[in-house]
């Protein structure tokens, strides 16, 4: 069952982020470290307007179990989803200045698809695309028609999934240092 995520998810769901922050070698992670960065993840999961925020997420659930997420903003709101970091910051003692995230992501007025993550013992079972094809309702409850994502060069089975869900290159991007693939998909 695919639904809106809660805040009672957050145990299933952080750990499931934790795995993309370090397949993308985020340098805030490095510097930080694990317990650090996952503090700072239940901290924002808590608040709707962080870019990980329990509002901006759907969880696939099978048999009372979360086994994949999928997190996402209108890019109008990339200016503001990591405000809240400032005042995790303060909370965890590290300096304000600090940015965990420092790249655009989203291209111009689509809805943007930050993440999407599956238990690894839940994978090849079709959880990611079934999370992908509850998206477009998601994103137009939001206010968009079109939804975007990145998918890194050296990710040719997302790319293929993400293809045969009708996403298509549209440009490509730079973050944290890897070059993306940037994908959209119309909303009919």
């Amino acid at each position: 069952m695919i639904r809106k995520a809660t805040q009672k998810d957050a145990d299933h769901i952080l750990p499931l982020i934790m795995v993309i922050l370090e397949d993308m070698e985020l340098d805030f992670l490095k510097k930080y470290g694990k317990e650090t960065v996952m503090d700072v993840l239940q901290e924002g999961y808590l608040n709707e307007t962080f870019r990980y925020g329990y509002k901006r997420a759907l969880v696939f659930e099978d048999k009372n179990e979360v086994v994949g997420t999928a997190f996402g903003y209108h890019e109008e709101d990339e200016a503001i989803i990591d405000q809240p970091l400032s005042s995790i910051f303060k909370e965890l003692k590290i300096p304000t200045h600090e940015q965990m995230f420092t790249d655009k992501e989203a291209f111009q007025h689509e809805w943007y698809l930050d993440s999407i993550a599956v238990r690894s013992d839940q994978r090849g079972k079709g959880v990611g695309a079934k999370l992908l094809r509850a998206l477009p309702t998601f994103a137009k409850e939001q206010g968009s028609n079109i939804l975007g994502l990145n998918v890194d060069e050296v990710n040719p089975r997302a790319k293929k999934l993400y293809t045969k869900e009708g996403f298509k290159d549209v440009g490509k991007v730079t973050i944290g240092g890897h070059l993306y693939d940037h994908m959209q998909k119309i909303i009919d």
